[in-house]
């Protein structure tokens, strides 16, 4: 860790705990590009667990969740706390941008019983028959990856190894055409970046590249149809009977949500473990120790990261809730990263530890009924990855500071650079 990041972490810790409790405001891409909002939620949790931040510059008024038990407790109740008005907190720029073109709902943006429908629609592609049958070509292909990284030789483990394994596996979830599956990368990142952060350079370009994106998914859509049913996302939602006749902006919403699903939470989880195991060696020594640990590992990585800082959710009617009233059409922001980190509910939550005794005790998939879908695929491919890294690599060494994401919601690495070392 450099000393020029010590110095900004340090300066934001002191500017939060020197203002007053009610002007704390969360949304603040750069303290997450920063890794400097810890402090920020540590004092939310202690003083003001359901915080309430009225509109700023950036983004409108909102309430912050920050306990785990509390989130918990708005995450299971979809009948006071909907998700039909989106999962994520826009800035104020992005919902002026929303206005211009057509809303694009998804499943996770709505409530049962279409949830319910379209949820199951989709499901068995990573039910555990399917994960069962995948297993081995995850195998294969996180051992051509690995097998092809430089020794001794400064890289981008993001681009290399995360990137690429997560890709090659939504291109099979697709049936995408495979030598383009880093298009799926790219689509993932325009949908998830603000102009002048990722690919994105501007609305406009945002606008056209992804309307690219929906004009290839709608000729798969087309073709899928007129074949007889195959077990790919495409196919299962062009056949599916409750998803067969939605028009064509519900079916690009779905396919938004199952590219971003599929791409960012995994490939960060990924990065985020080898940054993990290099912040606290004794771990990774552990691990060489006993790779038995590896799955218990993979959950304290999802825990410890948290892909996906928040998910929100809108009162459908005025709630009290944590001595506060929260009032009808409020937007309610669940901080999962703040609720992994609660040392009410998990000992000792900032320190990395991965033989946990409950390791999976944690907020990062949700709970409810939008629980993430496709979970199981994320611990399969993170446990492969791992498994296959430990019969090859003594050690994969951080090779200077990770740049991380410019993002309120996906919390992740642009750039983890590593080295390998030569063997003696």
């Amino acid at each position: 860790m450099s000393d020029g990041s010590i110095d900004i972490r340090q300066e934001f810790r002191a500017k939060i705990f020197a203002e007053p409790i009610e002007s704390l405001n969360p949304a603040q891409p750069e303290l997450f590009q920063n890794d400097a909002h810890w402090p920020l939620f540590e004092r939310l949790r202690a003083e003001s667990p359901v915080h309430y931040s009225p509109a700023s510059d950036a983004y409108g008024p909102f309430w912050s969740v920050s306990r785990y038990n509390d989130i918990m407790a708005i995450d299971t109740n979809h009948e006071v706390f909907s998700s039909a008005d989106g999962i994520t907190l826009p800035s104020i720029e992005a919902e002026e941008e929303m206005k211009r073109r057509p809303q694009r709902s998804s499943f996770i943006s709505m409530d049962p019983p279409r949830h319910d429908e379209q949820r199951k629609t989709v499901s068995p592609v990573v039910a555990p028959a399917n994960l069962q049958r995948m297993e081995p070509l995850i195998r294969e292909r996180a051992g051509i990856i690995l097998d092809g990284l430089p020794i001794g030789e400064t890289f981008n483990w993001v681009d290399k190894v995360s990137m690429e394994l997560t890709a090659m596996t939504l291109a099979t979830l697709f049936d995408f055409p495979f030598e383009e599956r880093r298009r799926l990368t790219y689509w993932s990142d325009m949908m998830t970046n603000a102009p002048g952060f990722g690919p994105v350079t501007s609305w406009e370009q945002k606008r056209a590249e992804l309307d690219v994106c929906f004009s290839v998914f709608d000729d798969m859509w087309r073709e899928r149809a007129k074949e007889e049913p195959k077990f790919d996302l495409v196919s299962m939602l062009a056949h599916g009977a409750a998803t067969r006749d939605m028009d064509e902006h519900e079916y690009h919403g779905n396919l938004g949500l199952l590219i971003i699903g599929g791409n960012d939470t995994t490939r960060n989880t990924i990065s985020g473990s080898v940054f993990a195991l290099n912040r606290y060696p004794a771990q990774y020594d552990k691990l060489r120790e006993n790779p038995s640990l590896i799955p218990s590992m993979v959950s304290e990585t999802i825990r410890w990261q948290t892909p996906l800082a928040h998910m929100r959710r809108t009162a459908l009617r005025d709630f009290e809730f944590g001595g506060k009233t929260i009032k009808e059409g409020d937007r309610v922001v669940m901080w999962y990263v703040s609720g992994n980190r609660d040392d009410t509910v998990i000992e000792d939550p900032d320190s990395y530890r991965i033989d946990r005794p409950r390791p999976r005790q944690h907020l990062s998939f949700g709970f409810g009924i939008h629980r993430c879908v496709g979970n199981r695929l994320a611990e399969l491919q993170l446990t492969i990855i791992w498994e296959e890294i430990m019969k090859r690599f003594p050690v994969i060494e951080l090779a200077g500071e990770p740049q991380r994401t410019h993002s309120i919601f996906v919390k992740g690495y642009e750039d983890l650079p590593v080295v390998i070392p030569y063997r003696n």
